[in-house]
């Protein structure tokens, strides 16, 4: 039985399949899980609230009533008396009965919240990451046209500061203590992808770095060693 079909029922009828099967052993694990889905679990606990709150209901009522038939028998002497004790029996199997069907209701409940809980908190973390994601999306914004203006080498307006500076202003909470993060420290650490580097993409880098700083192209640690002489120049050296 899936959630469409548990919407359309009235209210006895959902009262009812909630009765059957707040108790695990005779549940119906489908139709329980169609009970706590997100679109019907605030319906489920309001059905079981009201059964609870009904059977509390008849509890007091019943043991109102009690007190009172209890004052007319013991009025009446040894007869009435023998008439109370001998309806305790019946009494107190009802009274068992109905406490059993309060804690069954009860430990329903529990159950229901403890599931609304985690639902709430599924929400709630969609929610906040959906916001931290559009925040991002924001401060890579932000940064990108600051590296822009840089690169352009223009003179920046009041404005564009104050625009850079939410970086630095604007935080969000970050580790177990929830400490608050500048933007830019977000971009820098978390925020930022990093293509990997590879070791031969690391060589070739090295390399580069190497050649631009050796003079006309040739590598430093080669400056300044003179040319070798051919042995026989002319000179008659040998």
């Amino acid at each position: 039985m899936d959630a469409g079909h548990l919407t359309r029922l009235d209210d006895a009828g959902y009262e009812q399949l909630v009765l059957d099967n707040a108790h695990p052993p005779a549940r119906d694990q489908e139709t329980w899980a169609a009970l706590i889905d997100p679109a019907l679990i605030d319906r489920t606990r309001d059905a079981l609230n009201t059964l609870f709150q009904r059977n509390s209901s008849v509890l007091r009522k019943r043991r109102e009533e009690r007190e009172q038939f209890r004052l007319e028998c013991f009025a009446r002497g040894q007869a009435g008396k023998e008439e109370w004790f001998a309806s305790k029996r019946e009494y107190d199997a009802w009274r068992h009965r109905a406490a059993n069907f309060s804690r069954t209701v009860q430990n329903a409940l529990a159950e229901i919240n403890r599931v609304k809980k985690e639902i709430n908190r599924s929400i709630n973390h969609q929610v906040a990451q959906n916001h931290r994601d559009r925040l991002r999306d924001l401060a890579l914004a932000v940064h990108k046209h600051q590296a822009a203006h840089a690169r352009s080498g223009g003179v920046a307006e009041q404005a564009d500061y104050e625009l850079w500076q939410a970086l630095d202003s604007i935080t969000v909470p970050i580790g177990p203590m929830s400490e608050p993060t500048s933007l830019r420290t977000m971009l820098d650490i978390y925020w930022t992808d990093v293509t990997p580097v590879d070791e031969a993409a690391e060589r070739r880098a090295r390399a580069e770095r190497t050649m631009r700083t050796a003079p006309a192209g040739q590598a430093a640690r080669f400056s300044g060693v003179p040319k070798a002489r051919h042995v026989d120049n002319g000179k008659h050296l040998a």
